[in-house]
């Protein structure tokens, strides 16, 4: 609501410049991202073909990023624009100048910003914080799998923003009463091995992390993990309508949405420096009650009224 009733009077004022803004989707392009991305500029006045011009980049493998990247620089944009915390690190690298507004895991421990208050440098935009993120998930699982006493947790040990949200989920374990099994991978072809030694190890649940790698690959993913019979949550709803049990995260379309709050203000004469991280507000927690019964789960009546989406 507070983000609705600060875009009224921006949109009322509409920009006079030109705005050129350099998007770079990370993944398979997600329309709705970018739908949601544009409906943010709109809420604030901005046409495209009239005050405003959108240069978007798909970048479906992370090692396309750098070559995208340094094409929008080189088109001199105004601002530029990603998600995820490989993407933003990436731009970041190519360019110290131009504006960034990214979302991302922990822009402070990954140094892309200083401070939440005041970032800094030349990055700022939404902070997912994925430390409490994971360990909401954590709760969650062992809620459903109320037997579960080993859950693995896979995420991508390429990615530096894991390390210590893994450190993390290892201390809150044994509170929740299990004990982590790791499943470090840095590529899909690791997953299916992964997920071996994890059904070896006598592992009765999945926790996979808020990571691109597995959005990219989700379909492979949740179909190997439906092979080991683990019951599973994953990161965006787009996992539980291809077959996954649950997936709790932020609501990416509102995030997304948000973004185009920071670029109106950037376009307007803000420095990046001085506009304060922001932390998501919404949420989403949704459940495949079919996978659920495949399984042979009953999910308690308490955790399906807390769903902001059931798939029967």
């Amino acid at each position: 609501m507070a983000c609705l009733l600060l875009a009224a009077p921006l949109a009322a004022q509409t920009p006079q410049n030109v705005a050129k803004i350099g998007f770079l989707v990370p993944g398979l392009g997600r329309p709705a991202m970018v739908e949601a991305f544009r409906q943010g500029l709109r809420e604030r006045g901005y046409v495209e073909g009239k005050n405003l011009i959108i240069e978007l980049r798909v970048a479906r493998e992370p090692r396309e990023q750098p070559a995208l990247i340094t094409e929008l620089v080189n088109l001199n944009v105004d601002v530029l624009v990603t998600w995820t915390t490989p993407a933003a690190l990436a731009t970041a690298r190519v360019t110290s100048t131009i504006p960034i507004v990214v979302m991302t895991g922990d822009p402070i421990r990954t140094g892309l910003a200083t401070s939440l208050a005041r970032p800094g440098g030349n990055v700022t935009g939404i902070a997912i914080m994925v430390d409490e993120l994971e360990v909401k998930k954590l709760e969650l699982l062992k809620e459903v799998v109320s037997t579960a006493s080993r859950i693995a947790v896979m995420w991508n040990a390429d990615n530096p923003v894991w390390g210590p949200v893994v450190e993390r989920l290892r201390r809150v374990a044994p509170t929740l009463g299990v004990k982590l099994h790791e499943l470090p991978v840095t590529d899909a072809r690791h997953f299916e091995g992964a997920l071996r030694s994890a059904t070896t190890a006598g592992v009765s649940a999945l926790l996979v992390v808020e990571e691109s790698l597995f959005m990219i690959n989700r379909k492979s993913l949740v179909d190997l993990v439906a092979n080991h019979r683990l019951p599973a949550i994953y990161q965006q709803a787009e996992f539980i309508e291809l077959g996954g049990l649950m997936s709790y995260s932020v609501n990416l379309p509102d995030m997304l949405r948000r973004l185009g709050g920071y670029v109106d203000k950037i376009v307007r004469g803000a420095r990046p420096a001085d506009l304060p991280v922001e932390q998501p507000t919404k949420f989403e927690f949704a459940i495949n009650l079919k996978t659920g019964r495949a399984l042979g789960l009953a999910i308690p009546s308490t955790v399906l009224l807390r769903a902001d989406r059931v798939i029967e």
